[in-house]
């Protein structure tokens, strides 16, 4: 299939996409349309619940975008919605009671393979068509506070964009750069032609127009690499590269370790931003982690702190053009084997913006933090409330609801 992968074209969920109640946009590939439209059977539809045969076994996701797009390894779901509600059926799903009866009727447990024979064995309770409304209600809730959030996001991006002077920003797509030695090798000791390309020195004259520049390592107070974690059953949550998505840390599904050496121990605090060193779309993506919770990370994630930098600003712009450009010039390695060493994020170079418009940055990206965490509460309390309408009465379920949700209810 991956001859039909395209830069641009129709989206493809894959496994990796399918998260609790939404589609996660990270990493999704594109085919062609040609492609696209000899696969009627994987079309996915406004509505449809879509559940990974592999890989992100227990979770549905509802698909609520109206344009076109394909899927590889989903089974999807179409609820009728004259017999039960797709999001209710969603909040089940995705519920311990819908979670548990998948892991039974599974081979290999949370490591098995979800096929049609398994949901046709998994048994739904058909609750009243008015508590299913109060579930669409906190599910559709939910998602507009993430469509929210994401807004907040871009904004921030397009702020830092405008404010480096990149926002119409076309790089040079030559490959030749002619170098002298002394001003090569001799200074960088690198010989690989890719270090040169002319699209690298492009950029940083362009933001050196508006701002003065400093290497990255003189503003870090960290800068150094996790450890392999000591995994056990009781601990702090361990971050790998899976948890540090662009812009967002997630403590999601994270395994817990514990630190042999608590005095001199590396942990992440709140504050701290953090840089994928390894592998292939995934290298150099960053976030900074802004939850209360401390926690450990692996040996693919390094922790930069700093004080002179706002450090939400700093992990934005990590993940800007600037920041992926600098990716690709510092980081070594060939066929999938490659590494972004904490020495060599030290040689990026960032902006001194000024502390006004970097406070501006921060304060949308912390509101789309705070607008996505109260989206997964909501999520939380849908399934909740499900689990309880089951186990005890609706009745009970509705109140729970009221008092969680009041807005919403």
């Amino acid at each position: 299939m991956t001859q039909h992968y395209r830069d641009e074209g129709i989206p493809l969920i894959q496994t990796k996409n399918i998260a609790e109640f939404f589609v996660s946009d990270s990493e999704i590939v594109k085919i062609t349309r040609d492609f696209h439209n000899t696969l009627q059977k994987s079309k996915v539809k406004f509505e449809d619940i879509l559940i990974a045969r592999s890989g992100s076994f227990g979770k549905a996701s509802i698909f609520l975008k109206t344009e076109e797009i394909n899927s590889s390894d989903i089974i999807i779901i179409k609820a009728n919605n004259d017999v039960i509600n797709p999001y209710y059926l969603t909040a089940f799903l995705n519920s311990n009671l819908g979670v548990n009866q998948m892991i039974r009727f599974a081979s290999g447990g949370l490591q098995g393979h979800v096929n049609l024979t398994i949901l046709e064995e998994l048994k739904v309770p058909l609750l009243e068509r008015d508590f299913q409304k109060n579930i669409e209600a906190l599910v559709k809730s939910a998602a507009k506070k993430l469509e929210t959030a994401n807004f907040a996001y871009v904004k921030a991006e397009a702020l830092l964009l405008n404010t480096l002077g990149m926002a119409d920003f076309l790089p040079d797509t030559g490959t030749v750069n002619i170098k002298s030695f002394k001003d090569s090798f001799a200074v960088t000791g690198r010989l690989d032609a890719e270090y040169y390309q002319p699209k690298f020195d492009e950029l940083e004259a362009k933001i050196a127009e508006k701002h003065e520049l400093v290497s990255l390592g003189s503003v870090l107070t960290l800068n150094q690499r996790g450890a392999q974690p000591d995994y056990a059953d009781e601990g702090l949550p361990v971050i790998n590269s899976k948890h540090v998505r662009e812009g967002e840390v997630l403590l999601t599904d994270n395994r817990v370790a514990n630190l042999p050496d608590k005095e001199n121990s590396l942990y992440i605090q709140k504050g701290d931003v953090l840089i994928n060193g390894t592998g292939v779309g995934t290298i150099g993506r960053s976030a900074p982690y802004l939850h209360d919770q401390k926690a450990i990370p692996d040996n693919h994630v390094t922790v930069l702190r700093t004080s002179k930098l706002n450090p939400i600003f700093l992990a934005v712009y990590l993940n800007s053009i600037a920041g992926k450009f600098q990716v690709d010039k510092y980081f070594k390695g060939s066929s999938g084997q490659i590494e972004l060493y904490p020495k060599d994020i030290g040689c990026f170079y960032v902006p001194l913006v000024d502390e006004a418009i970097q406070k501006r940055i921060a304060e949308k990206v912390q509101d789309s933090f705070t607008l996505k965490a109260e989206s997964e509460r909501l999520l939380a309390v849908a399934k909740r409330a499900v689990e309880m309408a089951i186990e005890q009465d609706e009745f009970s379920a509705l109140e729970y609801i009221t008092l969680q949700a009041p807005a919403v209810h």
